[in-house]
């Protein structure tokens, strides 16, 4: 059953909840930049960094407050351990068109999927493809993770998430929050991709109890979570930088 999630895109809650930025830089060296279009008259800005044809390829959608342009530093990072790393924009942030909405953010997000795999096998890049969402990115990582075509992806990385809608239910009728909090937890333990969870175990806005919770609901055979010691929810990096990349090498087998 699908959960009709368009009561989020009304206004006074859409627009308490999204906070686009805008945002974008010179092409780095050896980065490639895509406009996906999404509808009539709007395309998301894309950034990708490419390590080698034939290594793995990582999907990436930030957290709130991001743009793609934010990765210009980290995507690096990412190809030294062997990953292909694609970022994509929301509607509204870095250098995409439109508004910000829930449903919207979900629905772009198999758009974006379906177009990645086109530049891939266009470019000639056999590697697997994963998604990984980080904190307000895990909407449109548990959405792929849960509703794409069997084989159009290998595995989900969940980074700063939870189970659960968190602030995009607020200033909704308490019936109406439960019932779509119910559908989207139910989403998320349908999951049956191997997952890999990273969480700061200082992480005072997504308690790492959630993500606990959060990797154990999950349908997965394959499944693993970090958590790093001391870390909050915007410097795991800085906290557990080499676990934390080396358990993104394990899990897409770089």
């Amino acid at each position: 059953m699908t959960t009709d999630y368009t009561a989020l895109d009304r206004p006074e809650i859409s627009m308490n909840s999204f906070y686009p930025r805008c945002n974008w830089t010179p092409t780095p060296a050896g980065a490639q930049d895509f406009a996906i279009s999404v509808a009539d008259d709007i395309s998301l800005s894309c950034r990708f960094f490419p390590v080698a044809q034939g290594q793995p390829t990582i999907l990436f959608f930030y957290g709130n407050g991001e743009t793609a342009a934010d990765y210009d530093n980290i995507a690096p990072i990412y190809n030294q351990v062997g990953v292909n790393f694609f970022v994509a924009d929301y509607r509204g942030y870095g250098n995409s068109g439109g508004l910000p909405y829930f449903s919207l953010m979900l629905s772009d997000a198999h758009q974006v999927r379906d177009e990645v795999a086109r530049i891939l096998e266009a470019g000639g890049f056999t590697g697997s493809l994963y998604v990984m969402g980080r904190s307000m990115g895990r909407h449109a990582a548990f959405e792929l993770a849960a509703n794409s075509p069997e084989g159009a992806l290998q595995g989900v990385i969940i980074e700063s998430g939870r189970p659960i809608l968190g602030n995009f239910c607020h200033g909704l009728e308490p019936s109406v929050a439960e019932q779509l909090e119910t559908g989207y937890r139910a989403k998320v333990a349908s999951i049956t991709m191997p997952a890999l969870v990273i969480h700061g175990e200082m992480d005072t806005l997504a308690p790492v109890e959630q993500a606990r919770e959060m990797h154990e609901s999950f349908a997965s055979q394959q499944k693993r979570i970090l958590t790093i010691p001391g870390a909050g929810h915007n410097d795991l990096l800085y906290r557990g930088i080499n676990e934390y990349f080396m358990a993104i090498r394990e899990f897409v087998g770089a």
